[in-house]
């Protein structure tokens, strides 16, 4: 089945796929949406197996500008995100979690459950990063909305690590998501973000606009789609 054909089937059968336990899928769907899962490490067990998978998948289909990728970050994509983070980089906040692929990267990397706030605005999400992370602080909240939160009042983080899909944002949504990040960041700490674009998701405006640069840190090819992470710093003065 072509990427094509999938994507009018999964649209097609959209409400019974939504509605249903993720046993639903269209003829000859299963193979090949799970096969996107084997690639990214989602039915081997690197997460939660199948159900994490399709879990995603049906959040893709349900709002595919939300969620924006077929299936979770496989876990070359989550070590590249995470390989410049130490344990006394805490606290961490993590944006768009989902299915905690890059938040298992950053307990690996030796970061403090307890240290961890995660970001994540769908609800579908939510009791599976319960389940798996009760040490972590979870809030359902738009990103955008971070800066008058007041989430770190007195402890400023050292990182963020961003799993949204910027580059169907709109302008002003990214900025208010960094200017958000940035305004409880300690000095020297930076935001990591993915894209499967082929330059960085933040528009260089917007970047001057908050006296910001983005630093290329690397790529994999062992993600589908391909991804490339940024790093995202202040401007020295």
């Amino acid at each position: 089945m072509t990427w094509m054909n999938l994507l009018r089937c999964s649209f097609r059968r959209r409400d019974a796929l939504v509605a249903g336990d993720g046993t639903s899928l269209p003829d000859g769907a299963v193979g090949a949406v799970t096969g996107v899962g084997a690639v990214n490490g989602a039915v081997n067990g690197a997460v939660g197996g199948l159900g994490d998978f399709l879990r995603f998948f049906r959040s893709w289909v349900t709002n595919p500008l939300r969620v924006a990728a077929i299936a979770p970050s496989g876990d070359p994509l989550a070590r590249l995100m995470t390989q410049e983070i130490a344990p006394f980089d805490g606290p961490i906040i993590e944006l768009g979690p989902g299915t905690g692929v890059f938040t298992r990267a950053l307990l690996a990397r030796g970061v403090a459950e307890s240290d961890l706030t995660l970001i994540e605005y769908g609800g579908e999400f939510l009791p599976g990063l319960q389940r798996r992370f009760p040490e972590a602080r979870i809030v359902q909240m738009d990103a955008a909305e971070l800066s008058g939160a007041g989430l770190f009042e007195g402890c400023p983080v050292g990182a963020v690590i961003s799993g949204l899909p910027l580059l169907s944002m709109s302008p002003a949504k990214v900025e208010g998501i960094l200017a958000g990040a940035f305004s409880h960041m300690r000095e020297g700490g930076a935001v990591y973000q993915f894209t499967y674009g082929p330059r960085c998701p933040v528009p260089r405006p917007i970047l001057d606009r908050l006296g910001l640069e983005a630093s290329h840190i690397g790529g994999t090819v062992r993600n589908l789609p391909p991804a490339a992470v940024y790093r995202i710093s202040r401007r020295a003065d």
